[in-house]
């Protein structure tokens, strides 16, 4: 009895004192009032997006809308290094709108003649939930396929993936992803990708990695880390017309890791855009896009130099429409 009544006394006023003193957990107002963080796809897209796109070669492009929904495309290029010839691609975009700038369907394509195919397709079911198709066929045959459904919540986003799946065979890949909104600053994400294929051993495979992105006033820090490595990025807006990004990737598999410093400038009134990089891999590449206003065209120079292997390659590419 005495166990008892000692288990059922009132705690001490130290000990009150110290649970007053715990913070209590988010309330769900809280987390009502967070934005939607976006997919987990896009958590290092800032400091991505500021580096060079380079390629090699010539690329000439020519773009033509036929009506509103309806835009058709022609494209030739010519290179040592991707396969070289000529591609048509059509763009069809639907009359459902849900929001500014998000209309749909949206149908993406191209083929070249031999008749290998790209095909791309995103709908918007309903305000919350979006698919995506990517098709690759390749000398008549079904090189690649790719299916994904997207929740967008109101302060969550949860997207499901399956690539090349095979119900014969029982093989392909299904990857899970979730990302949340924590703080007003602070996203926290998870993914989980399972494998199944007779190619591994035990025939199948699952591989989990977590997601965290920091969201300051003018900057960006995310990072993902799991069994097979980790990647870091930064992202830094200096000004209206400069933006840094640093990006460091390992690969533990490999034991390899690659260091990058980017960058890109904004001139506005000669309509140019110029982006910079160097990695730890002696890499230092660059891209000019220049509007040439008031004629539709555009035009792009790229250089890519490899210090080590003694290597240059410079691109040059032509847009009209």
């Amino acid at each position: 009895m005495g166990n008892v009544h000692g288990a059922s006394a009132k705690p001490t006023d130290d000990f009150q004192g110290f649970s007053a003193g715990m913070p209590s957990p988010p309330s769900e107002d809280i987390l009502e009032n967070l934005e939607n963080p976006g997919k987990m796809d896009d958590l290092h897209k800032k400091c991505k997006e500021i580096f060079p796109a380079n390629f090699e070669g010539a690329k000439i492009a020519v773009q033509k809308g036929l009506s509103n929904h309806f835009q058709i495309s022609h494209s030739l290029n010519m290179s040592s290094l991707t396969p070289s010839g000529y591609r048509f691609g059509a763009t069809y975009v639907g009359t459902q709108q849900y929001g500014q700038g998000e209309v749909y369907p949206i149908l993406v394509g191209d083929v070249d003649p031999s008749g290998n195919l790209n095909a791309n397709m995103y709908h918007k079911f309903t305000n919350e939930i979006t698919s995506s198709l990517q098709a690759q066929v390749q000398k008549s045959k079904l090189a690649a396929l790719q299916c994904g459904v997207d929740y967008k919540g109101r302060n969550f986003t949860s997207t499901l993936t399956i690539c090349n799946p095979d119900l014969l065979t029982g093989t392909g890949v299904i990857i899970g992803h979730y990302l949340q909104s924590v703080t007003r600053h602070v996203d926290l994400g998870a993914e989980i990708a399972y494998q199944r294929t007779p190619q591994l051993p035990g025939s199948q495979i699952a591989v989990t990695s977590l997601a965290a992105r920091y969201n300051g006033d003018d900057y960006t820090v995310s990072g993902t880390c799991g069994f097979a490595g980790f990647h870091l990025c930064y992202y830094q807006k200096a000004s209206s017309q400069l933006q840094l990004g640093v990006e460091l990737e390992t690969n533990f598999r490999v034991q390899e890791a690659v260091a990058s410093i980017g960058y890109q400038i904004d001139i506005p009134k000669a309509d140019m855009i110029f982006k910079g990089m160097v990695d730890s891999n002696w890499n230092v590449g660059a891209t000019l896009e220049k509007k040439l206003i008031p004629m539709p065209f555009s035009l792009t120079l790229s250089g890519m130099l490899n210090h080590q292997k003694n290597q240059f390659r410079l691109g040059l590419g032509f847009i009209i429409g």
